[in-house]
């Protein structure tokens, strides 16, 4: 079942001096990203004349800003971060899928991001709705981000041509897909569970069913531009943090597994893709159950 939510700070001095700590990070990386979002606008100027200055120059903006919330959770937090699988990652492009449990997930891939230099190379797939919105929303529309819809027939073309762009520049890319479509709640997954059991599908747990389309798009899109897909399983130890309470510095403990799996052995059809990833996240699920039950990631 979801791991529950993280209780709140004891005794209520430690309670208070966490809500100051918060609401200081808050104000300071939300103005910090609001300033970002000018020199983002500004450089809308070079465009015309040099689309790779322009990229470079957001995709500094990017990595200043992710790399501003990576420092908070190490230097200022001093969450303790534990990676497992694959240790060595080579320098290529990727499409990373990882479970969503909690808001907080972002922060945690901005360590991995992190460790392998890849920060200002992340792109996302964002709701839509979130693309107005001040901040990250303006900011990722300067990032060659996937605004999506979650209507096959209304985001395909635009996953299209978001592709085609990049493979044309061939922009560095670390491609992030929260592949079930939305974060793990237990009304969501009682309904994954119901639909599973109708299927004759093994039952989940920690995740939710993955929706293969998007995933499949991306595989088959960016084909010989990629390298691999990075299967990433994130597990949090005490209780799942919500990002007020990672801004707290809350969040003690944080657990990563990543495999790579190279591009040229995944299978080639769009079903055999979606049951490369039902197996993927069959495989995560097993993996979360051990490392909820006591055990580890790895």
């Amino acid at each position: 079942m979801p791991l529950p939510p993280l209780g709140r700070e004891r005794p209520w001095p430690r309670r208070l001096v966490a809500t100051v700590r918060g609401a200081v990070i808050a104000v300071a990386l939300f103005s910090s990203l609001l300033l970002l979002n000018v020199v983002q606008t500004v450089s809308l100027v070079v465009r015309p004349f040099s689309r790779a200055s322009f990229r470079r120059l957001n995709r500094w903006a990017a990595d200043t800003f992710w790399g501003a919330c990576a420092r908070v959770t190490l230097a200022v937090h001093r969450t303790r971060v534990v990676f497992s699988g694959d240790a060595e990652l080579p320098r290529e492009n990727a499409v990373l899928i990882a479970n969503h449990q909690s808001m907080t997930d972002v922060q945690v891939l901005f360590l991995l991001a992190r460790r392998e230099r890849r920060l200002g190379d992340l792109k996302w797939f964002v709701k839509h709705s979130l693309k107005h919105w001040p901040g990250i929303g303006w900011g990722m529309r300067f990032l060659d981000c996937l605004f999506v819809k979650r209507d096959w027939t209304a985001d395909r073309q635009r996953i299209e041509a978001v592709f085609a762009n990049l493979l044309g520049a061939k922009v560095p890319i670390w491609l992030v897909s929260f592949v079930e479509g939305t974060r793990l709640s237990a009304t969501k997954l009682a309904r994954a569970r119901d639909y599973a059991a109708a299927q004759a599908r093994e039952l989940p747990r920690h995740v939710l069913l993955p929706r293969a389309k998007g995933f499949v798009a991306s595989v088959t899109g960016l084909a010989g531009h990629v390298g691999a897909v990075y299967d990433v399983t994130i597990g949090y130890v005490g209780g799942l943090p919500s990002l007020w309470q990672w801004a707290k510095g809350q969040m003690r403990e944080v657990h990563l597994h990543v495999r790579r799996y190279p591009l040229a052995e995944l299978p080639a059809s769009p079903e055999a893709l979606a049951a490369w990833l039902d197996e993927r996240f069959r495989e995560k699920d097993e993996r979360l159950e051990r490392f909820y039950g006591g055990g580890s990631l790895a």
